[in-house]
């Protein structure tokens, strides 16, 4: 039986005053994706985080992905997911399904999740408004993404209208092409740090499937719970930062360097690790500064 302590809820609200003061009026960027996306425990704890920091005046808005959900539609149809450095390789077919899944399904489903938790959530495409603007992403080695983009321009203005009208913005990461005319599936965590840096924004956070930036990658008690920007080549050659981390990082990095006040990597595992990372004096996963 659960048991009901007047004076610890109490101390808990508290605590939490300060940061709400905080943070209200602030705009934090949270990039939502992985694990905490398809268990439905972990799902219901990030909308109702959200919500609740939107009803003490925190001006949240929402970037998601929806790799396994684009994944589950290639194979209803019997195409097999490819990846390419990490990037899901984008033919015009599985272009199609990115858009349909991510402006359609997922967005859609993400707005109703937060109508019933007591919120107010608009979706928005990266096209919409102009609000990404791409090119066909290419690298030193000339490897085929296919349609995969490469964030050139942001346009803030139709996320701020729709935090302005007291909305909770849910934006998906479709971007507009500039050099051809299609659009492009682009990273999420790349997209909620450019939108991050556009808004101004005191903090983003990406949610991931791991504790954060660990030392020993096989140790979780081995988490890097600060970390300064200057810090971070000398972890990169050290193998600290490696591979999917790698592009994570660099996201933070760059919000950091062009006026994000901070940059969390923590664990979309952890319930309400969201709350505890903005509204307690513990926080969560690795913070840049």
């Amino acid at each position: 039986m659960r048991t009901f302590d007047p004076a610890a809820n109490a101390s808990v609200l508290v605590e939490a005053l300060p940061y709400i003061q905080e943070y209200y009026g602030q705009t934090v960027v949270v990039k939502y994706g992985g694990n905490a996306m398809i268990n439905e425990e972990l799902k219901d704890a990030v909308i109702h985080d959200i919500v609740l920091l939107s009803l003490v005046g925190v001006r949240v808005v929402v970037v998601h992905g929806g790799g396994p959900e684009i994944s589950d539609m290639l194979k209803k149809i019997g195409k097999e997911s490819r990846f390419v450095n990490g990037l899901r390789y984008t033919d015009r077919e599985t272009m199609d399904i990115v858009q349909m899944i991510l402006c359609g399904k997922v967005n859609k489903d993400l707005v109703t999740l937060l109508q019933h938790a007591g919120g107010q959530g608009i979706g928005l495409g990266g096209m919409d408004g102009g609000l990404f603007c791409a090119k066909r992403l290419t690298d030193e080695q000339n490897t085929d993404y296919g349609y995969v983009g490469d964030i050139v321009s942001v346009n803030p203005q139709p996320v701020i209208d729709v935090l302005n009208r007291g909305y909770i913005p849910v934006v998906s990461t479709v971007a507009q092409g500039i050099d051809e005319d299609t659009n492009y599936n682009i990273n999420a965590d790349t997209a909620a740090a450019k939108l991050a840096i556009a808004l101004g924004a005191k903090k983003l956070i990406l949610l991931t499937d791991v504790r954060g930036l660990l030392r020993d990658p096989k140790d979780e008690s081995t988490l890097l719970t600060r970390l300064k920007v200057s810090e971070v080549p000398a972890l990169i050659k050290e193998g600290v930062i490696s591979s999917g981390m790698i592009p994570k990082v660099d996201c933070c990095v760059e919000a950091i360097r062009k006026g994000v006040e901070r940059a969390n990597i923590q664990d979309g595992r952890v319930k309400h690790s969201i709350l505890i990372e903005l509204l307690s004096d513990a926080g969560v996963g690795t913070m840049f500064v």
